[in-house]
């Protein structure tokens, strides 16, 4: 029996060390931890569990038959994040360099289902360069598989994507169909071809940091959530990303212990507002200081950054802002800032996550290169994705709110449930100057009289009480008391139940 089980111990340990220790040395020379490490990293002490650990591929083409490493290049399972269950896949790159073949596409789809029969969440770690080209088309029917249930999987369960090194072709498309992408700046890249195609392709020479790296897709490309500076941070930031997140679409919010006073003030909130109403600040600071302890997990921070979205809790319970930044582009609505925002309030909708919006919005944003990009559908999103959410919705305006994009930015006509305004809240179709142009326009000859008649418009409507005199807001509150206000709506609204017309699924503006 002692040899049985040493030589189980002997497999194991054989197992664990992937494609050997030389590669396992240039796995860390290149500044990256292997699959295994990131996996210790990422759960909770002792908690792994792992799958399928002597699974080998079963190719006999080009001499593959001669070259089996048991795992097959990738690491499944699961364990816990602070003691909830969670699923993970991580590709080893020391094994046939993580490519996917199908005995590997099995295990990462094995564990697909099992987080969807179990209702939790399933992190996936990226570090892999593609098919595994051997194998030919049943690595591709691979990749259809995980495909198949990345989207069976949206909505049922929170998906997250680690992009720890080179990810391509195939491998790309199974986290952009997940729920939030992370990279890691300098050792990770994404894209479908790569440079050396690029170059034959198109003749254009560009890096693959260049074409495909975290400063591209958090910035420009908007295909990433967050990048952070190495392996360690990425995991670490992890563990507390998915504290903010439910198991599943039947799952409560997570509820964590808080040294908060939800009934706290914030006198320094009553200056926020400058008397300019074209003077910008940081709307940033309403968010932390409104929030449980000042934690807020930001989403896709360098990317539109004209509008704020993220994770904070309010009483321990998890919630998800969103708020116009006048600090750029003056908060109004650009085509970034609707795709950005519409994705976000979905995927709260999708886990009956509350939301609650803080809106400073002068409109959408003006110009050809907009109307021409689309800013009608991409406003639309936006527009469509709080229409449709049943989720409780709270929405503060702080300054501005004119025209579609007051509608826009959760109001009441699109089924907010509490909407408060601060005194130095503006709700109209327009700024006064331009309304008073307009309206006025045969006495746009005599400045003292339009004057006189912007000042006349700023009084009427440059304020929030004709809204609540219609009862389009539900109360005019002091800005030091927001925190105590969203937390009370909240938990007025914890058993809120609304249901849409029964459809297949709709249809929103892509």
């Amino acid at each position: 029996m002692q040899d049985i089980l040493e030589k189980l111990e002997e497999r194991r340990a054989n197992a664990r060390l992937g494609g050997g220790q030389k590669r396992i040395e240039a796995q860390h020379g290149r500044g990256k931890l292997t699959a295994r490490e990131r996996i210790d990293l990422l759960m909770d002490p002792g908690s792994f569990e792992e799958f399928d650990m002597f699974v080998e591929h079963r190719c006999t083409d080009f001499g593959m038959e001669k070259s089996k490493i048991p795992g097959d290049g990738v690491v499944t399972g699961w364990g816990t994040i602070n003691g909830r269950v969670v699923y993970v896949f991580a590709k080893d790159f020391t094994v046939f360099g993580g490519s996917l073949s199908e005995a590997h596409a099995r295990k990462i789809t094995k564990i697909q289902d099992m987080a969807v029969q179990n209702r939790a969440p399933i992190v996936g770690l990226f570090d892999a360069g593609g098919a595994r080209i051997q194998e030919g088309v049943a690595a591709l029917g691979g990749y259809g598989e995980v495909f198949q249930r990345n989207v069976l999987s949206s909505g049922v369960i929170p998906q997250i994507s680690v992009i720890m090194g080179p990810c391509a072709g195939g491998d790309v498309y199974s986290p952009a169909m997940t729920d939030f992408i992370f990279m890691v700046r300098d050792t990770s890249y994404m894209f479908v071809t790569g440079p050396d195609v690029v170059k034959t392709v198109t003749n254009e020479t560009v890096t693959a940091e260049e074409l495909g790296g975290a400063s591209v897709h958090t910035t420009r490309s908007s295909i990433a959530d967050k990048a952070f500076d190495n392996d360690v941070e990425a995991l670490l930031q992890m563990r507390r990303f998915i504290d903010f997140l439910p198991s599943s679409n039947t799952s409560p919010v997570p509820e964590l212990p808080s040294f908060d006073d939800a009934e706290r003030f914030d006198m320094s909130l009553d200056t926020l507002v400058p008397r300019n109403p074209n003077q910008p600040y940081d709307m940033k600071e309403l968010i932390l200081k409104a929030v449980d302890e000042g934690d807020f997990f930001e989403i896709q921070e360098a990317f539109a950054r004209n509008i704020v979205t993220g994770f904070a809790r309010m009483e321990g319970r998890t919630v998800g802002i969103v708020a116009n930044q006048p600090l750029v582009l003056a908060g109004t609505l650009d085509s970034d800032a609707g795709r950005k925002a519409a994705r976000f309030v979905r995927f709260c909708d999708c886990f009956n996550i509350p939301i609650v919006t803080f809106v400073d919005v002068p409109g959408f944003l003006p110009g050809t290169a907009q109307e021409y990009g689309g800013l009608i559908k991409h406003g639309a999103k936006l527009l469509f994705a709080y229409a449709e959410a049943t989720v409780p919705k709270i929405t503060v305006i702080t300054r501005k709110a004119y025209g579609g994009a007051y509608v826009v930015m959760a109001s009441k006509h699109i089924r907010g449930d509490v909407n408060y305004a601060w005194p130095t809240a503006e709700i109209a179709v327009m700024g006064s100057k331009g309304a008073a142009e307009i309206i006025y326009r045969q006495e746009l000859g005599e400045p003292e009289r339009i004057k006189a008649r912007v000042k006349e418009y700023e009084t009427r409507f440059a304020n929030p009480f004709v809204s609540a005199e219609r009862g389009f807001l539900d109360e005019v509150i002091m800005p030091h008391s927001t925190r105590k206000r969203v937390a009370r709506a909240l938990n007025m609204l914890r058993n809120k139940e609304l249901q849409n017309p029964w459809k297949k699924h709709d249809n929103i503006p892509l």
